[in-house]
């Protein structure tokens, strides 16, 4: 297929882009991951012996951070349904991390109580039907929430990567249904025009995983 106005446009973009070229030369898998350094710089997720779930985690930008700061204490289990190059330290896990047999292989390995954090970079593949990949994205948000809340410990963390759109603020307001602090964050590496931010719940109120069900299983 020959390439688009479009695709050359991006293309372009993306090889003069600064991070791009800052993660090759420091060795960073994707330019991703001067997105969730930042983020951590502020809010401090990624400490010393933190449990980490990372959904939707190829190429696997984030979890190299998040290896690298949890140090040797902590445990970093990766997520995809694509395949990744392997990562000292890191525990990759292929497929649906909706599907029960992933479920269970992660639930076999967590330690008692569940994980600190669960990260959430997960989009989907754009159509370039705005309604349809609206809808789509909103799933997946939705998705990476119930596996968080079900995953997470009392105390524990949720960084998800949303859009602004018709869905954002109802996605807002069913973390803050759920979590006792809800931040927005836009680091640097999240270019201007770009509507991504992302949203970082913390601590689980009392009764959230009942919530979550009242909220997506509705008797």
């Amino acid at each position: 297929m020959k390439p688009t106005r479009t695709s050359k446009a991006w293309m372009r973009e993306h090889l003069n882009d600064p991070f791009v070229k800052k993660a090759r030369l420091e060795g960073y898998r994707s330019r991703a991951a001067y997105k969730l350094m930042e983020i951590d710089d502020r809010d401090r997720l990624l400490l010393p012996g933190t449990t980490v779930v990372d959904l939707g985690a190829a190429p696997g930008g984030w979890s190299q951070v998040a290896r690298m700061r949890v140090g040797a204490q902590g445990r970093v289990w990766a997520i995809d349904l694509l395949p990744m190059a392997p990562l000292e330290g890191v525990t990759f896990i292929q497929g649906d991390f909706n599907a029960p047999e992933v479920r269970d292989a992660l639930a076999a390995v967590l330690p008692e109580g569940g994980a600190d954090l669960v990260l959430s970079d997960l989009a989907p593949n754009i159509s370039g039907v705005a309604l349809y990949d609206q809808a789509r994205a909103a799933e997946l948000w939705d998705a990476a929430l119930e596996f968080a809340v079900n995953t997470l410990k009392p105390k524990g963390k949720f960084l998800v990567k949303v859009f602004h759109g018709s869905d954002f603020e109802t996605y807002v307001r069913r973390l803050r249904l759920l979590f006792e602090s809800v931040t927005t964050r836009k680091p640097a590496a999240s270019r201007d025009r770009s509507p991504e931010v992302y949203l970082l719940g913390k601590t689980l109120k009392p009764g959230a995983r009942e919530q979550l069900r009242q909220l997506f299983y509705p008797e």
